[in-house]
């Protein structure tokens, strides 16, 4: 059996929400929020069960069209609540049209409270405070991305306002890429709660808190890659087959979603530690390098918490790790290159540090690496 499935604008979440709230049930639409003020048309048709088709940023891979299933969304929903010790109030600060941003609509849904939302566009530390005070609930959340973190930490170093307004949530949720260790520590030495969540579209948003699995999720790691399973699950993407068959897996009944991240999970401990992406090697030299690894290096280093590490194309060495920094960084070539290869060993030192004015990030706050790798190309030597 199938279900209608429209095409939703996300521009006013608010707005969405109603629209969303049907998508719930058994008897509304499917539906497909993108971004701006579209009118709703209708796409297609989905599997009953689909109450909710997202649309992923491609920043890892091409871009797909995720189609969750309403009992998978809910579960992902009272899991969270689970975890948080509860339901409460969040502030709406992620577009309405990614998973993060959605998963604060259902929570909201589920949870019977009205979120506070954020109007779109540059990110204000003082703004985000203004709104967090519009909060009513004891029981207060947000989720944010380590950007979004970065840049009220430091608000909160020097303002007292904003350090209030942090300290007021329940908790902070930031996800969508790795965070550094320094920035949690930062947090923790302010008394601000972050909860660090991983997880994706696929999985209807976090799944892993803190590095341990929330809900009924289960993580196992094969040949390093990390696969999860569990009521929050994804049907498949919507028109692709093969690529469902290739992420999706059945082994003895069960369910299991290959993420495509390299990873360790202590059996012992019950804690998933995620190392970077599987697809985000490069072979320099004759050897393999993993991107991902040579940017936790470079990140570690004073005043490049912000750095990003992209290919670049090598005539001798096939392809070398660049790193890029905003203008104005002190980011010492010979120093990088050191601290690299004491950790990982000479074929991932960088070859070269690029400097550009501002660092461009994709609307989830994932750096565009597509952007800086094409600005790496054109960078003379």
């Amino acid at each position: 059996m199938t279900r209608p499935l429209n095409i939703v604008p996300a521009a006013d979440p608010l707005e969405l929400m109603p629209v969303l709230r049907e998508a719930l049930t058994a008897g509304g639409a499917a539906i497909l929020p993108l971004p701006g003020r579209q009118e709703a048309v209708p796409a297609g048709e989905v599997p009953r069960q689909v109450g909710l088709v997202v649309e992923t940023s491609g920043s890892t891979d091409s871009p797909k069209r995720v189609m969750l299933g309403t009992n998978a969304l809910l579960a992902a929903a009272a899991a969270s609540s689970t975890a948080l010790g509860g339901p409460g109030q969040w502030l709406l600060a992620l577009p309405g049209h990614y998973i993060a941003g959605i998963q604060v609509l259902v929570r909201s849904i589920a949870a019977d409270t009205t979120p506070v939302v954020m109007p779109p566009g540059h990110f204000d530390p003082t703004a985000f405070i203004r709104h967090a005070d519009r909060l009513t609930e004891p029981m207060r959340f947000t989720s944010i991305v380590p950007l979004q973190l970065a840049r009220l930490l430091a608000a909160a170093e020097t303002d007292r306002e904003v350090l209030r307004g942090l300290r007021r949530f329940t908790a902070i949720l930031v996800g969508g890429q790795a965070i550094q260790p320094e920035l949690v520590e930062r947090a923790d030495q302010l008394d601000v709660h972050v909860v660090r969540t991983y997880g994706s579209s696929e999985t209807s948003g976090g799944c892993v808190y803190d590095g341990r699995p929330i809900g009924n999720t289960l993580v196992r790691v094969i040949d390093g890659q990390v696969e999860l399973s569990g009521a929050v699950l994804a049907e498949g993407y919507l028109g692709e087959p093969g690529r469902t068959s290739e992420r999706f897996v059945e082994e003895h009944g069960v369910r299991w979603y290959r993420t495509g991240d390299l990873g360790e999970f202590d059996q012992e401990t019950g804690v998933l530690r995620v190392l970077g992406r599987a697809d985000n090697v490069i072979i320099s030299g004759g050897e393999k390098v993993s991107l991902d690894a040579v940017q936790r290096v470079v990140r570690s280093l004073h005043g490049l918490g912000t750095a990003v590490v992209v290919a670049g194309d090598d005539e001798q060495w096939g392809q070398v790790p660049v790193v890029v920094v905003p203008t104005g960084t002190d980011a010492r070539i010979t120093l990088i290159r050191d601290a690299v290869a004491s950790a990982l060993g000479k074929a991932a030192r960088p070859a070269s540090v690029v400097a550009v004015e501002t660092i461009p990030h994709l609307p989830s706050g994932k750096p565009d690496l597509a952007v800086l790798r094409h600005i790496v190309a054109s960078t003379p030597a």
